[in-house]
Parts: structure tokens; sequence; C-alpha cells
């Protein structure tokens, strides 16, 4: 087996440019606070610089820490007094209304801050537990894999987002390396609870079923019982479109496919040519197979070429219906076209990036992306040490 390195994870597209802002915003209050002094110094005396110094410690009561805000509250008090003294009134009614107008004010801001701050520590306990259940539900793959490298991302649609309908998942089986790549119907919890039903029914199914349509026939019946259990399927998110991939063991330079209504997988080739994989028979989603034709069996499972150096792209609909100002679809396969990536890693960041800018920051449904690249040689997989051959020994 493979050495297991854990793969970079991408931040949220949107990310970066908030963060920018927001460093730029935790000066407003410094500039208050100096842009007061200057129009105090500017201006003949009837004109009053109390509307800066009672800005400066609201704006850092939402911005700023407890520390920083009172600090900030006693030099815009500090500053107020000040300038009353040096120009000599002091102790005029006016004077001392922009005094105390300012004192309250920063009194205020500090009573502010505290229910900010109790709420920012609510809302980083509700973000933990969030990528908490991420981690639990879409753990991040191996880096490498008996002679795969591998890189998976989950890009929601909201930044404060850590998990949706959409999911992942990379096994190795006896059978070869099988993966998933989903998308349920619906949002919320009932979305999320339907993605903790099919990850756990595939890592059950791909370690048990000898063939790719079988784990697709292990799945449909787990969301169908959960429906079931659920007093119907319609109050459970169980319209699942998914793309199985199974990567034989051995040197064999193929990957066998089941796609059940997904959006077809793209394979990158050394060469920097991009082809689609459509599916040659079109299938319903997972959760819709009662719908189907009886007469049409199993899944078709499809074989076709995996050779070294080639990636295998699998994404959910979340990139190809992402759409410009203008409402054009993102079209992966000629974005992608001509383009060479040093790794799987490299393609998701560049392919996440792309999309983002395909938006223009504003896309409206969570990504879920799953590169494979196939390396020189593909290795047997070592047998597993169970508790029989242990006492065997």
């Amino acid at each position: 087996m493979g050495k297991r390195e854990r793969p970079e994870r991408a931040e949220h597209p949107a990310d970066a440019a908030p963060n920018v802002l927001w460093r730029a915003a935790c000066w407003l209050p410094a500039v208050l606070l100096v842009a007061g002094e200057v129009f105090a110094f500017l201006t003949p005396p009837n004109y009053n610089s109390a509307p800066f110094f009672s800005a400066a410690p609201l704006v850092a009561a939402s911005l700023l820490s407890a520390r920083a805000t009172a600090v900030t509250a006693a030099i815009a008090v500090v500053a107020s007094v000040d300038i009353t003294v040096h120009r000599g009134s002091p102790s005029t009614g006016e004077s001392v209304t922009e005094n105390v107008t300012v004192l309250t004010v920063s009194l205020l801001a500090l009573g502010i801050n505290r229910v900010v701050r109790r709420s920012d520590s609510r809302l980083r306990s509700a973000r933990g537990i969030a990528e908490a259940a991420q981690r639990a539900v879409l753990p991040a793959p191996p880096a490498r894999l008996d002679g795969l490298r591998v890189a998976a991302r989950y890009v929601a649609a909201q930044a404060d987002a850590r998990i949706g309908g959409d999911l992942y998942a990379v096994q190795d089986t006896p059978h070869g390396i099988r993966l998933i790549v989903g998308d349920v119907r619906g949002k919320g919890l009932g979305a999320v609870e339907a993605v903790a039903v099919l990850i756990g029914a595939f890592r059950e199914a791909a370690e048990g079923e000898p063939t790719l349509d079988g784990v697709a026939l292990r799945l449909e019946r787990a969301l169908r019982r959960e429906g079931g259990r659920r007093a119907g399927i319609d109050q459970f998110e169980g319209f699942t479109t998914a793309v199985l991939a199974e990567v034989p063991h051995g040197d064999a330079p193929v990957v066998r496919l089941v796609n059940r209504g997904h959006p077809p997988p793209l394979l990158a080739h050394p060469d920097g040519t991009v082809t689609e994989v459509p599916p040659g028979a079109h299938a319903l989603p997972l959760g819709m197979g009662e719908l189907g034709d009886p007469g049409e069996g199993p899944d078709r499972v499809e074989e076709r070429p995996f050779p070294p150096g080639a990636t295998l792209l699998l994404f959910t609909d979340g990139v190809t219906e992402a759409r410009d100002a203008a409402g054009a679809f993102y079209d992966p396969l000629r974005r992608l076209a001509g383009r060479r990536f040093r790794s799987p890693d490299a393609l998701l960041d560049h392919l996440v990036a792309d999309v983002d800018r395909h938006t223009g920051g504003h896309g409206d449904d969570d990504m879920a992306l799953l590169a494979v690249r196939r390396t020189e040689h593909h290795h047997p997989p070592v047998p597993r040490r169970t508790a029989a051959t242990l006492h065997n020994e």
C-alpha cells in the first residue's frame, strides 16, 4: 500500500476578499480618532468632533476585542475632553453635552462588544461542530493510495457553511479502489442525513459487493429503506445523482463506472487533452429505481481506458450549473482543455478558483470534487490481517 498523506484543504473562494476587507475595517476606529483630532485642529471652535469620537468606540465594539474596544473608548473620551480644555470652554453647556455624549456612547460600546463577543463564541462553537460533522461524514481521502494520487474538495455555496448535500468517498477494497461522488436532492439537515446514510452504505457495500453494479443496488436499497422508515421517501432526501467508479488492482489501465443520473466525469490526459466520459445508457438517480423499467435489469458497468498519467475528475452539478453574470453555464471541458496540472490537488485548486471567477464569487450551489490520477504502476492489495490469521500465525 502507498503511504497515506493528508491532502491539502481548499479554503472557500469567497474567503480571501472578506479577510482583506476585515483587516482594513479593523483600522477604522483609529482612523476615526485621528480624523476627530484633525477636524478639531482645522475648524473653528464652534465646530465639534464629538461625532468622530462617538463613532470610533461603536465601530470598535463590532470589530475588535474587549480590550481594544476599551482602549478606543478611553482615547475617545480623553481626546474629547482635551479638545474642549484646549479651546478654553470646558464648562460651557455645549462642551459638557459633547463630552457626556462621547462618554455615554463609549460605555454603550463596551456593552455592545460584550454581546458581540458572546455571539462570536457561539458561532465559533457551531462552526466547530459543523467541521467535526464534515470530518466524520466526509473525511479527507488519503493523498496516495495503491498507485493512485487522490484529491478532494468540498466547497459550500455559503462561506459559513461546512457541509451540505454533496458527497464523495474513496474506499480501498479487495475488489479495487472504489469511489463515489454524489448530489442529494434538497438542502439542510435532511440532505445531511441522506449523505450520512449513503456514505455509510457505500463503505459497507464497497467492501462486500464483488461488482460495482452490486454496490449501486445496495445504495438504492439503503435509500429506499431509510425512506420507508421515515414514512415515505419524499419525507427523506432520497433523490441522489451519483457516479461510482472502480479502479481495479493490478496494472490493467481501465476504470469501471456506473452513472446514476449524474454529470459525466472528465478524463484529463498528460498532453492537456480533456475528454468527457458519458454513460452509454442513461439511468435514473439513486432512490428512483422503482420508477424505471422493470426489464432494464441491474446497472450497466462500463469499462473505459484509464492510462498512466491520466486524471479522472468527478464533480457535482455545482460546477456545471455555475453561471456568470450573463447566465452562461460553466463548461469544465472547455475551461480545462489544453492545461496541464502537476497534481490532482493543483487541478482542483485551479477548477475551484476558475468557477469562482466565472460566477464572480456568487455561486449558489455546493460543489464536491474528486480527482484521481493514475501513476505508472498499480500494485495488488496487501492481504489483510484478521483475528483468524493472527491466531494461526
